[in-house]
């Protein structure tokens, strides 16, 4: 690459989870946190996009970070995997200003093709800012960071809470993200996340939250958990309902051994009538998402 400035992509492999705000101090009091001072930041972020949206049809991110005196510019693909998990390749480097780095961003994969043509278009669409907490932890052999994020998504009018903790594996193995999540919601009201704030912000702005196509255990349970991230975002029971609907056809999958059908069928019970989930819900979503990304692997 011409930039030498440009971090090489990373595949970026992370465990996404809501938590209702009301119960962060459960998690800031946590054994495996309480004593231990966390990194505190505050991020604001501005993500582009075309006036037709054409990186959100594309799944591509653009943003510029500012944290503290350190402006950053990413790009983040899509992501793939399922229930909370996630895999997705990342650019990123420092700039001098908040002016959008066009030339830099003509030498990344996402742009080599028919995105190409839009990059002179690129405008602000929509801000993300939030307090960030981080923690380093070393969990089964595997370095992981641990950050709380708590803030807001601002898209024209429309506003929706951030309040969700990121698993991010360092080095190490996937497997050691299921474990400490696992840990964490034995007595944190979890619930995995699939969506990502800039996917969040994109369905805000338009009023409208599509929901993945579903046949399989795992795209039954992918479903639900993006409609209870529509749910929370849009304020609106048709998105819980299909939440639930989805639930149910993920209990009665033929496919389902007698352990897996058994998890799923506690799901539904272990939520509230907001959507909001007990700690049952946020443990067997996450032992149930696990047994099944076992299934299907991230690529």
């Amino acid at each position: 690459m011409k930039n030498s400035n440009i971090n090489l992509a990373v595949n970026e492999v992370e465990l996404k989870l809501a938590l209702p705000s009301a119960h962060t101090k459960t998690l800031l009091t946590h054994p495996m946190l309480a004593g231990t001072a966390p990194l505190k930041q505050y991020l604001v972020n501005t993500y582009f996009d075309t006036p037709s949206g054409d990186l959100a049809k594309s799944k591509i991110a653009v943003r510029l970070r500012q944290i503290d005196d350190r402006i950053l510019q990413t790009v983040k693909t899509a992501g793939h995997g399922g229930g909370g998990l996630s895999s997705r390749q990342e650019w990123e480097w420092q700039l001098t200003s908040q002016q959008l780095d066009q030339k830099a961003l003509q030498q990344l994969p996402p742009f080599q093709g028919k995105l190409a043509v839009y990059l002179g278009q690129l405008a602000p669409t929509l801000r993300t800012d939030f307090t960030r907490h981080s923690w380093q932890l070393t969990w089964q052999g595997s370095h992981i960071e641990l950050v709380l994020d708590e803030g807001e998504i601002t898209s024209g009018s429309a506003r929706a809470p951030i309040c969700e903790i990121e698993l991010e594996l360092k080095a190490g193995e996937p497997e050691a993200l299921w474990a400490l999540a696992l840990t964490l919601a034995e007595s944190v009201p979890l619930r995995p996340s699939d969506s990502s704030k800039a996917a969040r912000g994109n369905a805000l702005a338009i009023k409208q939250w599509a929901l993945p196509e579903a046949s399989t255990p795992a795209q039954w349970l992918h479903r639900a958990t993006v409609a209870l991230d529509a749910h929370h975002d849009s304020g609106q029971n048709e998105h819980l309902r299909a939440a639930q609907h989805a639930l149910n056809n993920l209990a009665t999958h033929p496919s389902l051994d007698v352990g897996l059908n058994s998890l799923a069928q506690q799901l539904n019970k272990a939520l509230n009538a907001d959507g909001q989930p007990s700690t049952a819900y946020g443990h067997t979503a996450l032992t149930l998402a696990n047994r099944l990304a076992a299934q299907t692997p991230l690529r």
